[in-house]
């Protein structure tokens, strides 16, 4: 798995294999999807991941 977070454009970009993409699905406005051949996914891309709360993927909370 790799994760990449482009600052600049907000967006969060999650690699989850290195097949072949077949196939890409918007889940919303914000969430897409990509697919191998066989159906497991591939890539997660989320727009305005900070803005939407996404990133950081981990929060600290004060004690």
């Amino acid at each position: 798995m790799r994760t990449i977070y482009d600052e600049a454009d907000d967006i969060l970009t999650i690699h989850l294999s290195n097949k072949q993409i077949e196939k890409e699905i918007s889940q919303d406005w914000y969430t897409h999807v990509s697919y191998a051949a066989d159906g497991s996914i591939v890539e997660v891309v989320v727009l305005d991941a900070q803005k939407n709360g996404a990133w950081p993927l981990v929060k600290t909370h004060a004690a």
